[in-house]
Formats: structure tokens, C-alpha cells, sequence
């Protein structure tokens, strides 16, 4: 199956962190949140945190959605993800730490200095 430009770029648009848990929100949007929470951790993880931010929400069918979503956002390329001893360990990958490299002024462009 070919998809259009306009389905592509739906499907592998890039991943959007709600800024908060709303229980209206869709599943995806919470497991993003829960692992924005988080900021890394397994399917088991997300779903636990899940729990705790809508207690009483846990179920067999949840916890199998978070597996499902986090692989399939991982397989886009839309997160990262570590395996650990056959458990994997998403997360954003967000840069937590500032860069302290330097420029080296002898390698820039002729012009650019």
C-alpha cells in the first residue's frame, strides 16, 4: 500500500507532549505524558505511572496499549528505546544537559570568523 504525502506526513509528524494529563485525552497522548513524566522507563513503568495519575484506570487492556504504542512510536523513530537485558527502556530524548563543547575557529569556513 502507497500513502499519500498528506497520510505520511500525518503518520511520522513529530511527536507531540501534551502539557498536561487530561482523562479525555486519547490513550496515546497519555502514555506520552506518562513517559514525559517519567522521563525514561519500560511499558510496565509507563503503565504504573499511568495508574497513578488515574487511579483505578489500570487494566489488562491498558497495559497491553502501552506496549503496542510505545513499540510502534520507537519503530517511527518518534522515541528512543534501550534494550536491557531483553526489557526495553524508552524515552524522548530530550538533551538534559547543556553542550560544553567549543567551536574550533581554525575549522570554520573561510569567511564565517
Amino acid at each position: 500500500m502507497i500513502q499519500s504525502d498528506e497520510n505520511f506526513r500525518e503518520e511520522y509528524k513529530p511527536l507531540s507532549i501534551p502539557s498536561s494529563y487530561e482523562t479525555a485525552d486519547t490513550q496515546e497522548s497519555k502514555i506520552i505524558f506518562a513517559l514525559a513524566q517519567l522521563g525514561e522507563g519500560s511499558a510496565e513503568d509507563v503503565f504504573a505511572r499511568l495508574e497513578e495519575l488515574q487511579p483505578g484506570s489500570a487494566d489488562p487492556q491498558l497495559a497491553a496499549m502501552t506496549e503496542v504504542v510505545l513499540k510502534s512510536l520507537y519503530e517511527k523513530g518518534l522515541i528512543k528505546a534501550i534494550d536491557h537485558n531483553g526489557i526495553m527502556t524508552y524515552n524522548l530524548s530530550k538533551i538534559t544537559e547543556s553542550n560544553e563543547g567549543e567551536v574550533n575557529p581554525d575549522l570554520l569556513a573561510p569567511g564565517l570568523d
